[in-house]
């Protein structure tokens, strides 16, 4: 047997979903018949396709965490998620705004006048701005990983993938209540909870939900005395649910988050020999200690409002989706993590950012018994985006070039989906798009003082409009329940844009091309030994034309279309119960991320290089053992082990941004009262302590960069009413 054969006789990557938005999913125990009890694995059931259906069903790929996983194993934020998903990579700088890749495909532009290439839902509403990715992951009911371009469905086109973030909605036929308090080292102290009351006769519903989470920081400036790498971060969300009668359905929401929080600990890592500045750098390779003249801060304050309108009508579901989200954001940090007695240059920063944006979605889907499936829609997303980027150079003297930006996107779309079947185990998949974008944009650096400027003095305006067609076509085969079989081809599209940081009037009048991702994948989902086992396969090549990449021109950095790269790869997802009590979670991501062409120079070449920020393996292993303890409750022990192979930080594949192969080791003991009102986790996180670099990049003769935090741990009460 070929292996080729071989992967296909297994089955894909870890859950499954199919558009940019939701998947509304829930999890329940399926015991299978022949199955032992206490056996039988946990199905999910996800409308992904707009329709109620086993995730083993649905001929598309995702990861997806449940709402258990995500309490027990404190998935808090977006760098949780990352680091247990295949095909999934993060890094930020700083923590408040970060960059996220999805097999390969990445973007580093935070600029007004850019798109992430992959991107984050809330409850299905695009988060359009990195700063924006602010929520707590407490009352969630999962969260879900889409990988390759989405948006065929609904919701706003992405050429990479999506996390998908779903929060429990009001129950209409019950009152409850829980919350969770936790403490832990570095003076950790955190509560949430969240209340739920049915009313008017069970036609309405309410839920509240929030959450506190403090910590002092990791690293201490030993220069101001002070500690940064904390967090102050406190969430709420309020959720309104009115049913007036069977066929028609309201939901309003409104959620926010406010962040407070010092800088990121800087260091330089390395010295850049070619460069003769580098004898004004001193290394520092203190993860526990930093020297920067300022501690910086981290503040955000981000709130949305949400409203959804759901109608049964004779031939097809109304849909309606609006929402409205503020962004107020403020950082300030030192680059080097120097001081005058450390560094000759001293170099800090930072970005001021007000951003506003809001979409309307309305779409008609078949009914759930339709024979043929199909969804159509329109869609409109709109944004305004202020922001400054801040860069200080003290050479002997302060210096300040400010980048004044100012961004106006209006986005419209026009989407379907149709899935028919042809024979008994037969269908064809077919989704297309319209996309177009236009966007306004001011860029000027009148206001800065420096004396290092390295080019002109500048204000422009510049507008740009960009459309595409994108697209999925596909069929999928299930001769048996437990056996599916599939096939899809999908194209997506990231839209052009400006500099944010130009060096030069022709520079910020001169944008960037659309970007776009043709992925072909083949996969394969099965369950065996009687609903005991799952084990899923993906294997996958996407061609990918046009990449947005950033590189470092003197003091500025600018956007540019690289050119070609092809991204081939394998995931495989196995879920197992050799016995009662026991269960095994393994994944595995190979990745081969290359450029076919891309000239950054005249006389540079990075054709074969890999492309940044990916690895080419990832290993992810949970093992778990429940221990039943009669009468008096039961006792779970779990770890969560993480395998990455090494990293390049620079498409250069060349100097010290290079991150070596890491291992990552999380473990926890819950005791579960019987009653299941009461759990009590002792967890620990990074428990080998495991020292890596979360970010890193190479500036007048040194290479700057963080490291990810120490060990941590704590113990964790929780309570249900």
């Amino acid at each position: 047997m070929t292996t080729s054969r071989r992967i296909l006789a297994c089955g894909a990557a870890a859950a499954a979903l199919a558009g940019a938005g939701q998947a509304m999913a829930q999890t329940a125990q399926v015991a299978r018949a022949g199955a032992p009890e206490g056996v039988s694995l946990d199905e999910i059931v996800v409308t992904a396709q707009r329709r109620s259906e086993r995730l083993q069903d649905v001929p598309v790929t995702v990861t997806a965490f449940g709402a258990e996983e995500v309490r027990q194993a404190r998935i808090r934020e977006i760098d949780d998620v990352a680091t247990r998903t295949p095909g999934l990579n993060f890094d930020a700088f700083p923590a408040s705004q970060p960059r996220i890749a999805i097999r390969g495909i990445g973007s580093s532009d935070r600029g007004a006048a850019g798109d992430p290439s992959s991107a984050v839902f809330l409850d299905e509403i695009y988060l359009g701005r990195p700063a924006a990715v602010a929520f707590d992951a407490f009352d969630v009911s999962r969260i879900e990983v889409l990988k390759g371009p989405q948006g065929t469905l609904y919701g706003r086109n992405v050429v990479g993938g999506a996390i998908n973030v779903v929060t429990n909605r009001p129950d209409f036929d019950r009152v409850e209540a829980a919350g969770e308090v936790t403490a832990g080292n570095y003076e950790r102290l955190e509560g949430a909870g969240y209340v739920n009351a049915p009313f008017a006769d069970g036609k309405a519903a309410f839920r509240a939900s929030g959450s506190w989470r403090t910590h002092d920081g990791y690293v201490k400036n030993t220069f101001t005395g002070g500690r940064v790498e904390d967090q102050d971060t406190r969430s709420g969300r309020l959720q309104l649910a009115v049913q007036p009668k069977e066929a028609l359905r309201l939901l309003v929401t409104v959620d926010g988050t406010r962040d407070r929080g010092a800088g990121p600990g800087q260091h330089v890592l390395d010295l850049d020999e070619t460069d003769p500045l580098s004898a004004f750098w001193t290394v520092d390779r203190d993860r526990k200690h930093t020297a920067g003249s300022t501690d910086g801060y981290q503040n955000r304050d981000t709130w949305g409002v949400r409203g959804q309108m759901d109608w049964d009508l004779s031939f097809a579901t109304l849909t309606y989706l609006g929402a409205y989200r503020d962004l107020d954001y403020h950082v300030a940090y030192d680059f080097d993590g120097g001081n005058p007695s450390t560094n000759f240059i001293d170099i800090s920063g930072g970005n001021d950012e007000d951003s506003r944006f809001s979409s309307h979605e309305v779409r008609l889907s078949a009914l759930p018994d339709s024979r043929v499936q199909w969804v159509a829609g329109v869609y409109k997303y709109d944004s305004k985006t202020l922001r400054d980027d801040i860069l200080r150079l003290d050479i002997g003297g302060q210096g300040t070039e400010i980048y004044a930006q100012d961004a106006r996107l209006d986005s419209y779309a026009v989407f379907g989906d149709i899935t028919v079947p042809v024979a008994d185990t037969v269908s064809l998949i077919g989704g297309l798009r319209y996309s177009k974008d236009k966007k306004d944009y001011r860029v000027s650096n009148t206001e800065g003082d420096s004396v290092f400027r390295a080019g002109e003095v500048f204000d422009v305006s510049v507008s740009g409009t960009y459309d595409a067609v994108t697209y999925r076509a596909g069929a999928n085969y299930q001769p048996a329940e437990d056996r599916l079989y599939y096939v899809m081809v999908s194209k997506g599209f990231k839209s052009g844009g400006f500099q944010d940081t130009p060096s030069s009037a022709k520079d910020a009048a001169d944008g960037f091309e659309p970007e776009y991702a043709t992925q072909y994948e083949v996969g394969q989902k099965s369950t065996f030994l009687n609903g005991a086992l799952t084990w899923n396969n993906t294997i996958y090549v996407l061609k990918y034309s046009d990449l947005q990449t950033r590189r470092t021109v003197g003091f500025a950095t600018i956007t540019d279309n690289a050119g070609k790269a092809t991204i081939k790869g394998y995931e495989t997802y196995l879920s197992w119960r050799p016995f009662a009590h026991a269960r095994l979670v393994a994944s595995y991501g190979y990745t081969d991320a290359r450029f076919d062409a891309f000239m950054p120079e005249p006389g540079v070449d990075y054709a074969g290089n890999r492309i940044s920020r990916t690895p080419k393996h990832k290993v992810v292993l949970s093992p778990s053992y429940d221990l039943p303890l009669g009468d008096r409750g039961e006792l779970r022990f779990a770890v969560d082990y993480r395998y990455e192979s090494h990293i390049y930080d620079d498409n250069s594949n060349t100097g010290p941004e290079q991150r070596p192969a890491t291992n990552f080791l999380d473990g926890r003991i819950v005791y579960s009262a019987p009653s299941d009102k009461l759990a009590l986790s002792l967890w620990g996180k990074n428990l080998t302590d495991e020292l890596t670099r979360t970010y890193q990049g190479t500036f007048l003769g040194a290479n700057f960069g963080a490291y990810n935090p120490p060990r941590t741990f704590g113990l964790t009460l929780s309570l249900k009413m």
